[in-house]
């Protein structure tokens, strides 16, 4: 096992062990076909976090990232159709909002679960800023899906009622408001996670990415109207924080040459050149398998030593070694 050094109340200590860094899309928590009441999310969540501590089990620290799509979406809906009764909120404050309300979901079900399994640790929730460049592109050209699935007919709707949104198809699965995506450069929190995980602590961060900040012409932060992708920035934690493995939890076991068609080819391991070819070949969109991969590429050049890419039902034999895909530097 690695030794890390933290300073925690500014002393520092040196702790032996590892610390895994697990990311997974709001999804898991607000599934297709479900309404998204509470209720529903508290359980989805429930069963989460019984996979999460699989992690703990097998001797890692643990710090977890998640996405908001469909939780963010919701809340600008809500916006948009309350508009006339109560003051807009920019996106910025509902990634915030997303980042404290599925913390705190998420951080009962893990302190239940700790209790049930008669684990002592504490769960600390992060609202995580994450500086962007202004200037990016992206703002430019907005990539990133958020919210409910839609129809072609409902997409159209949307369009009409709301002329200001960008709404577009998501990978063949239905249709989306589409935000802007900026990189992630910097994470503003990264001491304390670093700090609190190699002091025990499970850690939540990076709700949605993070929420997306850049600073004005008299060198403020301010916050911007825009989506952090959670891969990308998780990659960045993972690589602030030096964590030693890196796990990236999506909808399919395995990751996929050919997805969904005849010549499907699942790969038991994934190199970064291979990554980088397949890719010129056209195979994994932005809008599907993508920017995990991405992610695991940066973190690994980086300096990252492992990267596991599986679906949550089999994050534990995945841990193993029996299922998922491992992407290694070559």
């Amino acid at each position: 096992m690695a030794k890390h050094e933290s300073v925690v109340g500014g002393e520092a200590k040196v702790r032996d062990g590892s610390v895994a860094l697990v990311a997974f899309g709001g999804n898991v928590i607000h599934k297709r076909g479900e309404g998204g009441s509470y209720l529903e999310q508290k359980a989805n969540a429930r069963d989460m976090c019984g996979r999460l501590l699989t992690v703990l089990e097998r001797g890692y620290e643990l710090v977890v990232t998640h996405g908001n799509g469909p939780q963010v979406g919701n809340l600008l809906m809500q916006n948009e159709l309350a508009r006339e009764m109560v003051p807009d909120l920019p996106l910025d404050v509902l990634v915030a909002q997303t980042e404290g309300s599925l913390g705190y979901i998420l951080q009962q079900e893990l302190l239940n679960e700790l209790r049930r399994r008669n684990r002592r640790k504490y769960v600390v929730t992060m609202i995580t800023q994450v500086v962007v460049d202004r200037d990016d592109p992206a703002f430019g050209h907005p990539t990133k899906p958020v919210g409910p699935f839609y129809t072609e007919a409902e997409s159209d709707a949307l369009r009409q009622r709301f002329p200001e949104w960008v709404v577009g198809e998501d990978a063949g699965r239905g249709y989306r408001r589409i935000v802007p995506s900026p990189d992630p450069k910097r994470i503003i929190q990264s001491p304390m996670v670093r700090s609190l995980v190699y002091a025990g602590n499970v850690v939540l961060a990076l709700g949605g990415g993070g929420v997306p900040m850049t600073k004005d012409a008299n060198d403020k932060f301010v916050g911007v109207e825009a989506v952090i992708d959670k891969d990308l920035s998780s990659a960045l934690l993972a690589m602030d924080i030096k964590a030693d493995l890196f796990v990236l939890l999506t909808n399919t076991e395995k990751v996929c040459l050919n997805y969904g068609t005849p010549d499907e080819q699942r790969l038991d391991e994934l190199t970064c050149e291979q990554i980088c070819e397949y890719m010129q070949e056209g195979h994994f969109p932005a809008g599907s398998m993508g920017p995990k991969l991405e992610a695991a590429r940066t973190y690994l050049e980086a300096g990252g030593r492992e990267v596991i890419i599986t679906d949550p039902e089999h994050l534990a034999d995945a841990l193993d070694g029996n299922a998922g895909t491992r992407v290694i530097w070559k």
